[in-house]
């Protein structure tokens, strides 16, 4: 990693980002519980929210909307994925190159490293050339780094998600998204094992305001510098409601009770 790379999607050293390549990765079930942000409009709007550091989508959706947006939203461009019709050993399509998410205006971009899976090497293959790629022009690198496979039994145990931290700093990420691994002091192990290579928690999916907004806030307790956020955004009735709660849990490092208050007296 380097220092600063990540500084274009970030904010006082802390990142939100709104996670938008859902269409892709789990297809139209996503948007079921909020019929509206099927419409990638709706979602750049609101990453214009002053809580939302960048937006993360692929080529397609960058392409068609990104252009009316270029002066209100910071782009991460997500470099690979997969849709959930895909049934074989995880791995994950390269569908754009750094090279053309510089041309499109990329902040920085993203890329899922599966660590063992029987495809890790040639992902880690992909990963390198797509870093580097980055560095040329002067990106920052996010890994979504999501251990599993079939050597795996148990991806979701914090001994395994700390690892895939780690391989977000071995690899070269500035930033590396992993799943939170169930406790502030499983949260704080992944973060020292990622070492300057900061670490942004999952979103994951949709659970009630008070769990998740203390899920965050006991990660940024930990040493997490924000997380990636979707389907806790954008499933919700009045995604802006929890994008103002999640402001004042990142930023400000406002007990949830509170931020949750906060956002109820901007209603």
């Amino acid at each position: 990693m380097l220092p600063h790379a990540a500084d274009e999607i970030s904010r006082d050293g802390k990142s939100l980002i709104l996670a938008y390549d859902h269409g892709l990765e789990h297809g139209p079930v996503d948007f079921e519980p909020n019929p509206s942000t099927a419409d990638p409009e709706r979602l750049f709007d609101l990453a214009t929210h002053s809580a939302v550091t960048a937006l993360a989508v692929q080529k397609g959706v960058a392409e068609a909307y990104y252009p009316d947006y270029a002066d209100e939203v910071n782009l991460l461009l997500k470099l690979n994925g997969t849709s959930n019709l895909w049934r074989g050993e995880p791995d994950s399509a390269v569908n754009c190159s750094a090279e053309y998410a510089a041309e499109l205006g990329a902040d920085a971009i993203g890329f899922t490293v599966y660590g063992g899976s029987n495809h890790e090497v040639e992902m880690a293959e992909e990963f390198r050339e797509a870093q580097e790629g980055a560095r040329e022009h002067d990106m920052g690198v996010v890994m979504w780094s999501y251990p599993r496979g079939q050597g795996l039994r148990n991806d979701g145990s914090p001994e395994v998600i700390a690892y895939g931290a780690r391989l977000g700093l071995e690899l070269g990420a500035d930033l590396v998204k992993v799943k939170y691994p169930g406790s502030a002091e499983a949260m704080g192990d992944a973060v020292e094992m990622a070492g300057p290579t900061q670490v942004v928690m999952s979103g994951g999916t949709m659970r009630d305001d008070k769990a998740f907004l203390r899920n965050v806030a006991d990660a940024i307790d930990a040493g997490a510098t924000g997380l990636a956020v979707g389907r806790n955004v954008f499933q919700r009735d009045d995604p802006e409601r929890i994008l103002d709660a999640l402001e004042a849990v990142v930023f400000q490092e406002v007990d949830p009770a509170e931020a949750l208050a906060i956002a109820e007296s901007d209603d």
